[in-house]
């Protein structure tokens, strides 16, 4: 039976998804009859000008809902069973495209990468690849150290990306980098171990830290990054140091290469480790990439974590945790003991993304998209808060600082901020010790360029209401 089916190829919904669709409301309003032989994938390929392993997907999607019946050589038919599928109404507790709408992401929103710029249609074809390739072993218990290939996948783009030599036994795949950060707290730390923490910094690393029983000492950072010396004399013996080097978080200085050196010879010297958070060393808009602090470890102290949230989609919540060879067998040993892995399929995408070049291609159009999303924001900002605020653009990273004067209340100007809908930082929430001074952290990763006034208007909205 011929079907006449048309597709919007504009649409965010994948293509096997509005096939597989269009048919199941053939079936439900009897436009097609059980039994009636389908077209086969190749000429359905053909009459929408798809590739046939998207209509292989969406009648695989539709065989195993009952609808259909693939019958090899025989063809695919429509389920025999004599019942109209009726379309029920949809419920609170049924999908439907209302009840799965998501608030959109806000203005300025931290952490967030371009969304609206990510591969979608790339990605959900790697999906149908890596779904019809699934073995019965794939869909068995997964590996807690993460997927072969995916492993394998990420020290390759290691080596080459941020000069990392590891081997596939040292990567242990994880939920982002808070599951690093639980590795690494249940392999080195002890209750009241003390442990070096930037200041100010990432809160959800303190808030972790802290509840995991370690002693969280908040040293400062200036121009050059965190101050070892500082460091040094407030704790000598700090079991570990959490470090944010190429970009540090929330003030975008690098740590300088003196300062690299030296926090390494302390680790060392003193038998300490150092947990390096590389979050988004892929954007770098000025000079030459800086060197990871992992590359330059020669003493074997250095723990490097990535994440892919922050550069592919936040929802993905996977990253990845390269450790000393010393330490492979503990944290191999610690992940099979809490945790049971990750989604398979997931991880399967994921290494494709990398291994077949997508993901070093998306990360160099990212890099310039955020290149001219930073530019446009930072003079719009500067044309629209005046004397009010300071913009700080950093090398790197996916937000500007724009510093308030002392006399401002970033917090509150946060909450009225979030009452326009908007979501900016306050920078003086993330200090614990020292103070950082008053400021906002606005992200510019989603916000276009042909967007930045209005956006920039709505901040000086906030900081000057009168």
């Amino acid at each position: 039976m011929p079907l006449n089916i048309t597709l919007d190829k504009e649409q965010a919904e994948p293509l096997f998804l509005q096939i597989a669709a269009r048919v199941r409301t053939a079936i439900a309003t009897g436009h097609i009859t059980p039994g009636a032989r389908l077209p086969s994938a190749r000429v359905l390929a053909a009459q929408l000008a798809v590739a046939r392993g998207t209509v292989d997907a969406a009648y695989a999607l539709l065989a195993g809902e009952g609808a259909i019946i693939t019958r090899g050589s025989a063809g695919t038919v429509v389920s025999g069973s004599g019942e109209r599928i009726v379309l029920a109404e949809p419920t609170p507790f049924m999908f439907s495209p209302e009840a799965a709408a998501r608030p959109k992401p806000l203005p300025f929103q931290m952490g967030l990468p371009a969304l609206d710029a990510f591969p979608r249609k790339l990605w959900s074809n790697l999906i149908v690849q890596a779904a019809r390739g699934l073995q019965p072993a794939d869909m068995a218990n997964t590996d807690p150290i993460g997927l072969p290939a995916l492993r394998h996948a990420v020290a390759g783009y290691l080596a080459v990306a941020r000069g990392i030599r590891c081997s596939p036994a040292q990567v242990l795949i994880t939920a982002g980098f808070q599951g690093a950060l639980a590795l690494v707290r249940h392999v080195l730390l002890r209750h009241g171990d003390p442990v070096w923490l930037e200041d100010p910094g990432y809160i959800n690393t303190r808030q972790a830290l802290e509840v995991g029983g370690a002693r969280v000492v908040p040293v400062r950072v200036d121009a050059d990054g965190l101050r070892v010396a500082s460091a040094v004399a407030a704790a000598p013996a700090a079991k570990l140091a959490v470090v944010t080097p190429t970009h540090q978080c929330p003030t975008g200085v690098a740590l300088s290469l003196p300062r690299r050196l030296e926090l390494l010879a302390w680790a060392t010297d003193a038998g300490s480790w150092v947990l390096e958070d590389d979050y988004d060393s892929e954007f770098r808009y000025t000079g030459r990439p800086l060197p990871s602090l992992k590359s330059l470890d020669r003493g074997q102290r250095v723990l490097y974590a990535g994440t892919f949230s922050k550069v592919l989609f936040p929802s993905l919540r996977l990253g990845y945790l390269v450790v000393p060879p010393e330490l492979s067998v503990a944290f191999q040993r610690a992940a099979r003991l809490t945790t049971l892995g990750l989604p398979v399929l997931e991880q399967l995408v994921t290494a494709l993304f990398l291994e077949k070049g997508h993901f070093a291609r998306h990360i160099r159009r990212m890099r310039m998209l955020y290149a001219e999303r930073r530019r446009a924001l930072a003079t719009a900002l500067e044309a629209a808060i005046g004397t009010h605020a300071s913009v700080e653009m950093a090398a790197g990273g996916m937000h500007l600082l724009v510093r308030l004067p002392a006399s401002a209340n970033d917090s509150a100007l946060v909450k009225r901020a979030q009452a326009a809908g908007l979501a900016p930082s306050a920078l003086s929430s993330l200090s614990i010790a020292h103070d950082a001074g008053q400021g906002l952290l606005l992200s510019f990763a989603n916000i276009p360029a042909e967007d930045a006034a209005a956006s920039a208007g709505q901040a000086a909205a906030i900081l000057d209401p009168g």
